[in-house]
């Protein structure tokens, strides 16, 4: 009561001074601590000035924080709905509909604003928050808009060319970061010369790029961290053209490079791996939902996880979400709960959640997350319809691979050290292993060289296997692949053979390799 008392005694000093007024006064409040007042504040503006877009989004916000979200949303759709579309607006109700997973809602919301009106910093805003949605066309669709206004800015070029490698469209991020990297020096910083290299094959020797990705590593007071990237670069560049000698000179450096920054300890890890043999999997206390059957394909990194999941993604009732960070997220939240069963139950409705979103109408959604491969146990307490699709590599191959790459997230600290590997891929051994005698039914292992010898064939199996009803796989996918995962450009080549016992042409360069037996 005393909140409306003091809005209605000074309500008519607040109309001779305009909406501006108003905003500056319930922010005031809100900065006290005195939200109820900042809404009553707000209230009685918007009925003096119910076009102020500023006193409707500050509102907005406001009953969003205060649990109204149903009102806030409303709100922020009566204002959207104005032509221009007003950007504060935007921004608040794609927030608003990101917590709630519908990520179709935000890519509708964000691509109803003409970017090419907005700053840079505003686009750029818009291209991380649809990024992080996994809505990439629709991120690329801002980069571009917001070059077309502003193409002398590298930044934009950078997520651009990021999100274009992501979508197959490799010449385009070619050109867009070739424009990032000649117009900016933080573009080595932002991994622009790495998404150069790795998005062609080469195969002369004397390309252009070698000079210009040499002239990189000469420039003075390189940070490690740009220096390492650009150095994974050019070693794949030189082993794409039969160089192995430089190409391993230059990965071990970067390898160097990026375990030095990023510490890891291999007594931590085979604790957390005898942790998970010695737990005993939890009882499943509810039923499995008809509707949503989550496939969760793991293993090591490049152990053909990807291949697998875009395979079984060609078939209608599939949708293959990526490598999704939710698993491991959730499992931290229930292991620091006081109740694990109900908090359990939670953790599966926000898994299903945040995966089924608003946009298609499949029952299979693919997990493609490797390091899933932890927390096996965890999701079928979660999920008692699920499916474990384990990958499986030959060990000295899949070493080699994960040394050779760079990766993104501390997740992958031990992908840069051949003893990190190596440690890694035997509690991942101990692993698969539990998981097939625990649950031999949800758990069903792939080997890489059985399904680059026949996809065809494996994946038909490993869908009958799924509950999958039947479908040509043989077909190309009818919606757009987007591959966000270090075999961005791998994964859209032919399946070959070619990479098995691809060890062998490396061991007398990185002897490590012998010490891999499985």
């Amino acid at each position: 009561m005393r909140a409306r008392s003091v809005v209605a005694a000074d309500a008519r000093t607040m109309m001779q001074q305009g909406a501006g007024a108003w905003l500056e006064r319930g922010r005031a409040q809100v900065l006290r601590g005195d939200v109820d007042g900042a809404m009553a504040t707000f209230a009685a503006a918007l009925a003096e000035h119910p076009d102020s877009a500023d006193l409707a989004v500050a509102l907005a916000g406001l009953e969003w924080q205060g649990g109204r979200a149903e009102d806030a949303e409303a709100r922020l759709q009566a204002l959207f709905d104005r032509e221009p579309a007003p950007l504060a607006a935007a921004f608040l109700l794609a927030r608003l509909q990101r917590e709630s997973a519908r990520m179709g809602a935000v890519e509708r919301t964000l691509r109803a604003v003409d970017w090419r009106m907005a700053r840079v910093g505003e686009s750029i805003q818009a291209i991380e928050l649809l990024d992080d949605c996994g809505r990439k066309r629709a991120a690329f669709d801002v980069a571009e808009a917001a070059i077309a206004a502003h193409a002398d800015d590298p930044r934009l070029h950078a997520y651009a060319g990021m999100l274009a490698m992501q979508l197959g469209g490799f010449e385009r991020a070619r050109e867009r970061y070739a424009f990032a990297l000649a117009h900016d020096p933080r573009a080595l910083e932002w991994q622009s010369a790495y998404g150069y290299a790795v998005s062609k094959r080469y195969t002369d020797a004397a390309d252009a790029d070698f000079e210009l990705m040499q002239g990189f590593l000469d420039r003075p007071q390189l940070a490690n961290a740009a220096r390492a990237s650009v150095l994974f670069g050019l070693g794949k560049m030189h082993d794409d053209v039969g160089r192995a000698a430089q190409g391993i000179t230059c990965l071990r450096e970067a390898n160097r490079l990026v375990a030095a920054q990023l510490p890891w300890s291999a007594k931590d890890w085979r604790r957390l791996v005898a942790a998970r043999l010695d737990a005993k999997p939890a009882a499943v206390s509810h039923p499995a939902a008809d509707d949503f059957a989550p496939v969760f394909v793991l293993g090591l990194p490049r152990s053909g996880t990807t291949l697998v999941a875009d395979r079984l993604a060609r078939h209608p009732a599939v949708c293959n979400r990526g490598e999704l960070s939710l698993v491991a997220r959730l499992a931290a939240d229930v292991a620091r709960a006081a109740n694990p069963e109900a908090a359990r139950e939670v953790a599966a409705r926000t898994y299903r959640m945040q995966v089924r979103q608003d946009d298609v109408a499949a029952r299979w959604f693919v997990d493609k997350q490797p390091l899933n491969f932890l927390y096996v146990d965890f999701i079928l307490a979660m999920f008692p319809n699920a499916r474990i699709v384990h990958c499986r590599r030959h060990a000295r191959d899949t070493a080699l691979s994960i040394w050779m790459q760079h990766f993104a997230g501390a997740e992958y600290a031990f992908a840069y050290d051949f003893e990190r590997i190596a440690t890694v891929a035997q509690g991942e051994r101990r692993l698969r292993a539990a998981a097939l005698q625990r649950h031999p039914a949800h758990v069903c292992e792939v080997r890489y060289e059985d399904f680059v010898a026949d996809p065809l064939a494996v994946t038909n199996e490993l869908a009958a296997w799924i509950g999958l009803p039947p479908h040509d796989f043989s077909l190309a996918p009818a919606t757009e692949r987007v591959i966000s995962t270090a075999s961005a450009w791998q994964a859209r080549q032919p399946v070959h053979a070619r990479s098995i016992g691809r060890w062998r042409e490396y061991a007398d360069h990185l002897p490590e390799l012998l010490g891999f037996d499985e």
